[in-house]
């Protein structure tokens, strides 16, 4: 397992050992304990979650607030999807910058997101299926988030406007600058 810098503190990409041969492949998607060996943080998830999505589907920009706060682990299963990471905590050296990495089936990539953190992905493939390990469970009331299409953040999603696919919930977030976050 390998880990590598993003320009967010905090933020990471792992690249797991991936074992292949005509066989097929292995490799160990998560370990607890090499994951705290290798960031030295904390690596205790409770929660994961999987969903499935066609090209052009936005998710995003979401976090939960407070003490419902999560970070995530992230991965694409199958498929291609640009996993999108804000940093929302004042203060934080990348305050108000933003980060994306393809992770797909075949590069295997992760994308560690700590809490503070705003998190989407837009789907560049057929159909993805994306896999997320969380630290903290759900609350529907603290849910927070960021309008996808901010203007100060000016995230390039890859996607063509028109092929965007977007929740209702989405279209209609708070813009970075309001800080509802």
């Amino acid at each position: 397992m390998k880990l590598i810098s993003t320009p967010l503190t905090d933020c990471y990409v792992i690249e797991p050992t991936v074992f292949e041969d005509e066989r097929g492949y292995f490799y160990e998607k998560f370990n607890e304990q090499k994951f705290q060996e290798l960031t030295g943080l904390n690596g205790h998830f409770v929660q994961d979650n999987i969903s499935k999505s066609s090209y052009g589907v936005l998710r995003g920009l979401h976090l939960q607030k407070g003490e419902n706060a999560q970070a995530k682990l992230v991965s694409c299963l199958e498929g291609k999807v640009l996993d999108v990471a804000v940093d929302l905590r004042e203060g934080s050296d990348s305050f108000g910058k933003w980060f994306s990495v393809e992770l797909t089936d075949e590069n295997k990539l992760q994308l560690y997101i700590p809490r503070g953190f705003g998190h989407g992905f837009s789907v560049l493939s057929d159909t993805a299926l994306f896999s997320y390990k969380c630290d903290n469970f759900y609350n529907k009331e603290s849910e927070g988030g960021v309008l996808w299409n901010d203007t100060e953040l000016n995230i390039d999603w890859q996607i063509p406007v028109e092929d965007i696919l977007i929740s209702d919930k989405d279209k209609f977030q708070s813009p970075f600058s309001l800080r509802n976050f």
